[in-house]
């Protein structure tokens, strides 16, 4: 497996129960997943723990082979090869788009980020948008952004705390597809936390169910082809009957 999660345990330190609790999973290379769970059920700790924001009590995360954390082993935050996609997208409000894509790529000469730059406007359709500053953006075109900057620094795994959130309801239908294209085009491994059944069904290939910091079940997601299907009716059709049956099957 491309990563493993093994037994993760952790417990706030003002906090008289256990946060997450013998949390384990393992993900293919390529798939994304997603950490349905309502507010307070520890889904964002555990991304928090992944992305090594903090410190589980006991447990171990293994990510392309290498071990980054384990018991006697603790891989920081900025070598864990992890890209992140926040909440609120954190994109840099007095830098261009441009800029904001090319922040994480330090470590490559001019040529080189200028080369990566490109690839990635090119990614998320936004080439002719790259010296506007954030606030001359919609909602899903900093996403976007975020979602470039994220991934420009070409990292082994994508975490995302509630993409979808700051987006109006008329605009998540659409991003949520246009996300999924972008991130199954590059192929990267993806985990990303929701409270909200639409936006794991639309998104995911597989679905995790969290409640109190333990995993209730795992579904695999029949919708997650719904990219060949070439007629929006048809796709709405098919999301609309998943949605339904996991709701029956929750109950």
């Amino acid at each position: 497996m491309f990563v493993e999660i093994n037994n993760l345990q952790y417990q706030y330190k003002n906090s008289k129960t256990t946060t997450i609790e013998d949390f384990s999973l393992a993900i293919e290379k390529g798939e994304i997943i997603s950490i349905l769970g309502e507010s307070g059920s520890g889904k964002s700790t555990i991304l928090r723990l992944i992305a090594g924001l903090e410190t589980p009590n006991h447990g171990s995360i293994y990510i392309n082979g290498k071990t980054v954390l384990d018991d006697s082993h603790f891989t920081p935050p900025e070598k864990r090869g992890i890209g992140m996609v926040f909440q609120d997208y954190a994109l840099f409000p007095n830098m261009t788009v441009a800029n904001n894509i090319k922040f994480g790529l330090r470590k490559k000469n001019r040529k080189q980020k200028q080369q990566r730059l490109e690839e990635m406007l090119s990614l998320i359709n936004l080439s002719d948008y790259q010296d506007r500053y954030p606030y001359e953006l919609s909602g899903g075109q900093q996403q976007r952004v975020a979602l470039a900057r994220a991934l420009a620094p070409e990292p082994s795994l994508l975490i995302m705390d509630e993409p979808f959130s700051n987006l109006d309801a008329n605009l998540q239908e659409r991003i949520r597809d246009e996300l999924r294209v972008i991130i199954k085009q590059t192929g990267i491994t993806s985990i990303f936390v929701t409270h909200d059944q639409a936006d794991a069904i639309a998104l995911a290939d597989r679905i995790v169910f969290i409640q109190n910091g333990k995993i209730s079940r795992v579904a695999m997601n029949s919708n997650s082809s719904k990219e060949i299907l070439p007629q929006r009716n048809n796709r709405q059709k098919t999301k609309n009957e998943v949605f339904s049956r996991l709701v029956r099957e929750l109950v």
